[in-house]
């Protein structure tokens, strides 16, 4: 899990295991009258969406149901699935694809979401200002955990109306109050409840300080209301004749149930800070929603139409593992910067699965980070542990040995040692496999040399023994990362002092240039955690006080493979 995949996810998903996935949340394209209008703009995107919609609302239907039919078989049987949708076929939606393959009894919720404002210019109708999100479970036994939002205003207003000040004393809000909900932030709001027994209850019928029992007896013991008491949780009246009453605290209420109607989540403005400039990017605080209702720390989260990379990025933070697919390698790219901007020292580990891969960047990877992933790449398994293995590093799927070497050039003694190790990892495997005439091991590198190669020519020719030999490029293509220079341009003073320049990215590779990123106050052990995502001119103003700096811009090719390039500065106030 913790991966970002691009292809097609009809083809992914038909690769993913049965019963795996706790959530899924999908945001698929939606269906209108006209074309679709493409998004990211690139190859993969449009060659995924140019025809999709030319047989009518009867061809986008099928195509959302074959892949709805992946996703139910993907789910847990306690799993759920969470669809958003428009009105433009939010109702076929529901009955030739959710309803077939989830039965109605496990229809749960038509979620509306106002998502937009209404608009002045809606003349013959009221304006559309909510999206759909249909919630099915794949059986009646599911994940689902209520969820809590503020209070309504009424209640506000007329029910938390005592306010209890830090020295203690307690007065009802003034009409000016409850108007404007002005409350200090140190005063605490309270109501009260009646501690009254609703039923005669003999053995709880006492006076406590001076007040008399109701009449059929408290509703606590003596020893809990002493407990309320010393916790400043009974509120006496001036009478002894009145009611002692139980505070009950508006700090320490859960909130009003959420229902199924979300007005409380704004749309993505021009102003807020998670905004990456993707047009149908949806808030975080609606992902969260879903995923922390649907599921719990540890769950998979999966989303087979990543977009912006809101679903990963929320699933990443509330401690969820997580799957996102795409067609775009914006998508994927974007929402890779997206994860590393919130990673800390803590953040599990996360995969970016490209079509093609740099091998500048394998090369350098974390050995055992590579290994794990390479084996999976190969279609084996990689070994959990690192010590007791004889060195090897997994085996296929019919348990042939496969040790990875993240160098070029590998000579014999590398053979010599790997011959050794499968021999003693186990020997009888190792007998059949050279009766069998099948490889007794598998080993995995960037190059191999000429003494290696030699020795296991000999090893099969004089001995009967077979060791395959694979390289990295015939497993996963891999291409040349883009070329990128970056230089500025000294505009001056602001009014303020700050030193102001302009940057200048260009970058070069033979399938053509998707987009820049910029990270303005670039730290090596932070690594890149994008300030601008999406840039697709590699031009920026940025503003620099007097002192060192570390600008770094990264450009991304339209393969996803990327270039990261770093000046260090230093701003005196005068010249840069």
């Amino acid at each position: 899990m913790n991966k970002l995949i691009l292809g097609d996810n009809l083809e992914i998903l038909k690769t993913l295991d049965s019963d795996s996935a706790d959530l899924i949340y999908l945001d698929p394209p939606f269906f209108s009258n006209r074309n679709y209008e493409v998004i990211w703009g690139d190859k993969g995107e449009i060659r995924s969406f140019q025809d999709r919609w030319s047989g009518g609302l009867d061809h986008y239907i099928a195509w959302l149901k074959e892949r709805v039919v992946e996703m139910h078989r993907v789910l847990k049987p306690t799993g759920s699935l969470f669809l958003h949708c428009d009105w433009h076929a939010d109702a076929y939606i529901r009955v030739f694809v959710l309803d077939k393959m989830f039965g109605e009894k496990n229809f749960r919720n038509k979620i509306t979401w106002k998502r937009a404002d209404t608009h002045n210019d809606a003349k013959k109708q009221f304006p559309n200002v909510c999206d759909d999100i249909y919630f099915y479970s794949k059986s009646d036994k599911f994940i689902f955990n209520v969820q809590y939002g503020g209070y309504a205003e009424k209640t506000l207003k007329d029910w938390y109306q005592y306010l209890e000040f830090p020295d203690g004393t307690v007065r009802k809000m003034t009409k000016e109050e409850k108007e404007t909900q002005n409350i200090p932030v140190n005063v605490r709001r309270f109501n009260t409840a009646d501690m009254a027994s609703p039923n005669p209850r003999p053995n709880l019928m006492y006076e406590y300080k001076g007040y008399p029992y109701p009449l059929k007896g408290w509703r606590y013991s003596l020893e809990t209301m002493q407990q309320l008491d010393e916790q400043g949780k009974l509120f006496f009246p001036k009478e002894k004749m009145g009611r002692i009453m139980l505070k009950r605290y508006l700090d320490e209420q859960t909130g009003a149930v959420i229902g199924d109607v979300w007005d409380d989540i704004d749309q993505i403005r021009a102003t807020h800070k998670e905004r990456i400039g993707y047009p149908t990017q949806k808030p975080e605080a609606l992902l969260e929603r879903i995923i922390q209702c649907a599921s719990n720390e540890g769950d998979i989260v999966l989303d087979p139409f990543l977009g912006g990379g809101t679903t990963v990025a929320v699933a990443d933070r509330l401690k969820r593992q997580w799957l996102g697919i795409d067609q775009s390698v914006q998508a994927i790219k974007v929402s890779e910067l997206r994860l590393q901007k919130q990673r800390d020292l803590f953040s599990p580990p996360f995969v970016v699965q490209l079509h093609k891969y740099d091998y500048d960047t394998l090369r350098s990877a974390n050995a055992f980070e590579f290994e794990s992933w390479i084996i999976q790449q190969y279609g084996g398994t990689a070994n959990v542990k690192q010590r007791g293995d004889f060195g090897l590093d997994g085996k296929t799927q019919d348990g042939t040995p496969i040790q990875v070497k993240r160098s070029d050039n590998v000579g014999r003694n590398v053979i010599d040692n790997f011959f050794s190790a499968i021999q003693r990892f186990d020997k009888k495997l190792f007998e059949n496999r050279q009766v069998e005439q099948k490889p007794v091991g598998i080993l995995i590198a960037f190059s191999f040399g000429k003494g290696a190669i030699q020795e296991v020519a000999r090893l099969q020719n004089q001995e009967n023994l077979m060791i395959q030999l694979v390289t990295v490029a015939e497993i996963v293509p891999i291409a040349t990362k883009p070329k990128l220079t970056l230089q500025f341009k000294d505009l001056g003073l602001d009014t303020k002092g700050l030193r102001e320049l302009e940057w200048i990215a260009k970058g070069e590779s033979e399938v053509g240039i998707e987009f820049y990123a910029w990270d303005f106050s670039y730290d090596t052990q932070e690594g890149f955690k994008a300030d601008v995502m999406i840039d697709k001119v590699g031009k920026q103003v940025e503003k620099f006080k007097a002192g060192n700096h570390q600008v770094a811009v990264k450009v991304v090719d339209n393969e996803g493979l990327e270039t990261l390039e770093v000046i260090q500065l230093k701003i005196n106030g005068v010249v840069a």
